[in-house]
């Protein structure tokens, strides 16, 4: 009867990576205590660009409440956001530091950081709407912003993983018809191969879930 049990057990964990997911225990895998970094590589296409630019780098959480990017290539920049500022500095160049009211953009990617890694489900429910969808392998939760500040700027940022792993932000501007896809972690690890915007799509949304 124990080995019965035993047995029983087993089989019902390993069904678990099959359930369906809720945001819920989404943000419960990818909570992580400051300080944490994970690589990110990026590729974006705008209609201000003849031709897609790839970005590299690092994103780092020193602290709780402060979020910093690191771009290391093609250029060195980096970016601070910290009490509602950002600060942009790159070699040669006085630091720039602005309110995040002019870059709502940013300020939805401090929000949405800093409450995916403390695992904060009622702050991250504060800025947006939550959908998820797939499977505890392969998963999506996409951000809707509910406030109208936001909105006007940012039509969704989705996030792309499998497990417990972040693999990908893939966000929506209203004024650009192409997504901004970042890959992070194994993803961006993957991406020294990936030279164009739809590779970078491909490790994005791998194994996730037709919506």
């Amino acid at each position: 009867m124990l080995l019965a049990s035993a047995l029983a057990a087993t089989a019902a964990e390993a069904d678990k990576p099959g359930e369906a997911v809720t945001a819920g225990w989404i943000l419960g895998k990818l909570a992580q205590p400051a300080p944490m970094a994970t690589p990110f590589v990026e590729v974006r296409e705008s209609r201000m660009l003849k031709n897609a630019l790839r970005l590299s780098g690092e994103y780092r959480r020193p602290q709780d409440g402060v979020l910093v990017r690191a771009v290391r290539d093609p250029y060195v920049e980096t970016t601070t956001i910290h009490a509602g500022q950002a600060t942009i500095e790159r070699a040669g160049r006085a630091p720039r530091t602005f309110s995040l009211a002019r870059a709502p953009e940013l300020a939805g990617l401090q929000d949405s950081f800093g409450a995916l890694l403390s695992g904060d489900l009622v702050a991250l429910e504060s800025v947006y709407r939550l959908r998820s969808d797939g499977t505890r392998q392969h998963w999506s939760l996409e951000l809707t912003p509910a406030e109208d500040e936001l909105a006007r700027r940012v039509q969704t940022i989705t996030l792309y993983g499998q497990d417990a792993e972040l693999r990908c932000i893939e966000t929506r501007m209203v004024d650009e018809p192409q997504p901004q896809r970042t890959l992070l972690a194994s993803a961006a690890e993957a991406a020294p191969v990936v030279v164009d915007a739809d590779g970078v799509a491909r490790l994005c949304h791998r194994g996730v879930a037709s919506r």
